[in-house]
């Protein structure tokens, strides 16, 4: 063979089933009364990521960092500002109604509270079933056999079908949320904070479950939490959060690891060690996150970052490969000071 010959054409990489593309909320609060100035809460601010089938992507980091809200527009519960949120390779915000309401059938959510997310007038069966109802998928039948199958898949009794969410445990609850979000059989669902209203005996019940189904179902999960001990879990890959931002994307192992970004760092040195003989260095921070109607210059991070230098608060850092599927956005990691 020479060394001109033609070599043997690769396989195409597939096509994520999600993606998010420079993706921003803003929301508009009231103006100030002496300026009549209309101010924005920076929510989500050009944040990208994507997502392939049967894939679990973590996204971590504190209260008010943008988490939930990123949830909400990839369901298209809430329009985005600006950016492209793409399914199966189209822009869910571009869809015709009735495609959009195809589209609804991949697309479901778990929520935090489950006894919130459930109607206490209705039967557990007829909640479960409810998709199914709306959609007018099968016959009656074929629906409340599908019922049962799914209180099987969640390991609950076929009884509790006609029950009602008073009469459950939290876990029991949680349970049928989950169930009513498989029965439409989705691509992806978004798990926002599924386990944190739950006990903690109960908690890795429900990540096991979630798991599981995942395998069975080859569904994928934005799985959205400020645990990192359940992220690392359940996740193949995350992404750390602050202040609407993404900051470090990597594999799960990776991640915890060789982690890369200061805010990072800080958020895996307060995970909790159950030996009390081991000690560890904890990186503490300072002061509170900045407000997200008027962030920082710069790396939002800075404010609150131990090596921060001047370069830190002019320039934005972008999200940068350093390795195999690996993300930063760091001017101190990309110039190899960190």
């Amino acid at each position: 063979m020479t060394a001109d010959a033609v070599q043997a054409p690769t396989d195409p990489q597939p096509m994520p089933l999600l993606q998010v593309l420079g993706l921003h909320r803003y929301f508009r609060i009231k103006p100030q009364k002496l300026f009549g100035r209309h101010d924005n809460v920076q929510a989500v601010d050009g944040i990208s990521f994507s997502i392939n089938q049967g894939e679990t992507l973590g996204l971590v980091g504190e209260s008010g960092c943008g988490k939930s809200t990123t949830g909400r527009l990839v369901l298209g519960i809430l329009p985005p500002t600006a950016g492209k949120i793409l399914f199966e390779g189209r822009d869910i915000a571009t869809l015709e109604p009735e495609e959009w309401r195809a589209t609804r059938l991949d697309l479901q959510m778990i929520f935090q509270d489950p006894l919130s997310a459930l109607d206490p007038r209705m039967t557990i069966g007829a909640q479960i079933r409810e998709g199914l109802d709306i959609h007018e998928l099968g016959t009656i039948e074929e629906r409340n056999h599908k019922v049962e199958e799914m209180l099987d898949a969640v390991v609950l009794p076929r009884s509790l079908a006609q029950r009602y969410p008073h009469e459950l445990s939290g876990g029991q609850q949680q349970r049928v949320v989950i169930a009513r979000a498989l029965i439409l059989e989705p691509r992806l669902i978004v798990c926002d904070e599924p386990v944190s209203a739950l006990d903690v005996s109960v908690q890795a019940q429900i990540v096991n479950l979630l798991s599981d189904l995942q395998q069975r179902f080859n569904v994928a999960y934005l799985f959205i939490s400020h645990d990192l001990s359940v992220v690392r879990h359940i996740s193949g890959r995350i992404a750390v959060m602050y202040l609407g931002q993404i900051v470090e994307e990597a594999d799960r192992d990776d991640l915890f690891d060789h982690p890369r970004h200061p805010y990072t760092r800080a958020l895996l040195s307060a995970i909790p060690v159950p030996d009390p003989r081991v000690k560890r260095d904890r990186m503490i921070l300072k002061g509170d996150p900045p407000s997200v109607i008027n962030p920082p210059s710069g790396c939002r991070f800075h404010t609150r970052c131990p090596f921060a230098k001047p370069l830190c608060s002019e320039r934005v850092p972008a999200l940068k490969a350093i390795g195999s599927n690996h993300r930063v956005a760091c001017h101190l990691v990309e110039a190899g000071e960190l």
